[in-house]
C-alpha cells in the first residue's frame, strides 16, 4: 500500500462521525446498513451522512449498492484489511526485542 491511500484513508476516519459510521457499517457484517438505518442511528440530517459516505467512498473504505428502492451501504473489507495490515505488518521490525504479548 502507498503511504498517500494509507494516509487519505486515515485521515477520512479521522472525523468522528465518519469514524462511527464505519464502526457500524463494519458492525453490521456483509448485509450493510440502508442510508435510513445509518441517519437513525447516528442521528444525524440526510445531508450530513451523505456528505460523510461520499468522504468514506472516495477513499474507498465502503461502498453503496441499491437494493430496490433502498440505497444500503457496506464497509469494503478488503480495503480495510488492507489498511490494517499496513498498519501492523512491520510492527517492531527494527526493534532489537519482540514486544511483550507478540508471538516469537
Amino acid at each position: 500500500m502507498k503511504i498517500e491511500i494509507a494516509a487519505q484513508q486515515l485521515s477520512s476516519l479521522g472525523n468522528p462521525i465518519r469514524l462511527e459510521l464505519y464502526r457500524a457499517l463494519v458492525r453490521a457484517g456483509a448485509e450493510g446498513l440502508s442510508c435510513g438505518h445509518l441517519q437513525e442511528k447516528l442521528e444525524i440530517a440526510a445531508s450530513t451522512l451523505s456528505h460523510h459516505i461520499r468522504h468514506l467512498m472516495s477513499a474507498g473504505l465502503i461502498y453503496q449498492e441499491r437494493q430496490g428502492t433502498t440505497l444500503v451501504c457496506h464497509a469494503h473489507y478488503p480495503t480495510m484489511q488492507s489498511l490494517v495490515g499496513y498498519l501492523v505488518d512491520e510492527c517492531c521490525m527494527d526493534a532489537k526485542c519482540k514486544p511483550k504479548g507478540k508471538a516469537a
